[in-house]
């Protein structure tokens, strides 16, 4: 059975993905209770099996998967294959956490698990970007994980300098509680090397999260910059998929643009950053790239592009944006239009399927009506009204 990629594509993985998080948690929480919520009896069939201590660690643990999927939510809106191997391993557990739960309410986790694991597994080639990490993620994850080892190892050390420390995890709560800065007090220090120890794990715990903080927030305040400068985040270019990509911006393009508002998701990449900024503000999707480049066009998905479009002032420059994108897709419909009579049959050259030639289509019209020719408006006029009817 052939399944249309237009209707199983990234977005709907990314949407059913997310939803199966949501539920987890929403299920998982109310699996091991909330006060005055009224939770209908365990019918489920394999509710005789399952003893009662298994369906409540199911929906504790469910919570948990349901937050881990969300992180591989994020992932996959930015097409890493990270995310997508995440992904693939939370939601046939989510599945069965919801099966072991055996409650009425967990039914349609499974649904939507098994469902969203189906689609995100068909769009395994569309989350195919390796997760880099820099140098300052690279140092804040590490200062993260050094910091938890000596504040846990070393309160386990120093345990007789704690009243309540007797095991590990007592050493690791503590460490965690004191660096994020939550602090209960139900653990706290007896002596005086006791607290100096505890304050070096705060400082060194405190320290450590707020650089990891800086380098979460740093992707975001990246992604709203580029947003003004008018560019597209890579998390939208990520899910691009049977889109028309118009190359480089001209006099030709407003038409164009026109035409396809309404019948089809397109991406203009040209170099004017400030007629990306315009374009941009009129909700229209901008690269602000050189077109004529492999880079972005590779960030545009030429690979998954529906046809592209070109169509500016400048044969030269339009002729290597062909070139480019018939390199880096050999299949893909190329439309072009010449703005000199002479580069027709260079465009074709080019790797373009079809060039017009809209000087040379006006001077034809202008010229048979000119010589007497009947019905040259009609004709356009036919032609627009068939193209409203089409629509």
């Amino acid at each position: 059975m052939e399944v249309n990629r237009k209707l199983v594509g990234p977005r709907l993985a990314v949407g059913l993905a997310s939803a199966a998080a949501m539920l987890s948690i929403i299920t998982g929480v109310a699996g091991f209770g909330i006060p005055g919520l009224d939770v209908p009896s365990v019918t489920g069939p394999l509710a005789a099996y399952v003893p009662p201590f298994v369906q409540q660690t199911a929906g504790f643990t469910g919570a948990f998967t349901g937050f881990l999927l969300l992180a591989s939510v994020y992932a996959l809106r930015r097409g890493f294959r990270l995310g997508w191997y995440a992904a693939m391993l939370l939601l046939p557990l989510s599945a069965a956490q919801g099966l072991l739960q055996s409650s009425p309410l967990a039914y349609p986790l499974v649904v939507l698990s098994i469902l969203a694991l189906f689609v995100v597994s068909l769009n395994h080639r569309h989350f195919r970007e390796h997760a880099e990490l820099t140098a300052t993620q690279q140092a804040a994850l590490a200062a993260i994980g050094l910091a938890q080892v000596y504040g846990t190892v070393g309160t386990y050390v120093l345990r007789d300098e704690f009243g309540t420390v007797d095991t590990v995890v007592d050493a690791f709560y503590f460490t965690l509680v004191t660096a994020s800065t939550v602090g209960y007090g139900d653990v706290t220090p007896a002596s005086q090397a006791g607290k100096l120890f505890a304050m070096s794990v705060l400082l060194t715990g405190t320290a450590s999260f707020a650089v990891a903080l800086g380098t979460l927030l740093t992707p975001a305040i990246e992604a709203r910059l580029a947003k003004t400068l008018g560019r597209m985040t890579d998390t939208q270019l990520s899910l691009l998929e049977d889109h028309i990509l118009v190359l480089g911006y001209g006099d030709l393009t407003e038409p164009i643009l026109e035409e396809l508002r309404d019948e089809a998701e397109y991406l203009v990449v040209t170099r004017d950053s400030d007629r990306a900024q315009e374009l941009t503000d009129r909700g229209i999707h901008v690269l602000t790239a050189d077109p004529s480049d492999d880079d972005p066009q590779r960030r545009a998905r030429v690979e998954d592009a529906r046809a592209v479009v070109v169509a500016t002032n400048d044969d030269a420059q339009d002729a290597l944006s062909i070139l480019t994108a018939r390199q880096l897709n050999p299949e893909v419909p190329i439309i072009a239009a010449a703005t000199l009579r002479g580069n027709v049959q260079k465009l074709k050259r080019a790797g373009a399927n079809t060039v017009i030639s809209p000087a040379a289509l006006g001077g034809h019209l202008l010229a048979a009506s000119a010589l007497g020719g009947q019905g040259i408006e009609d004709v356009a006029e036919r032609l627009l009204r068939d193209r409203s009817l089409e629509r």
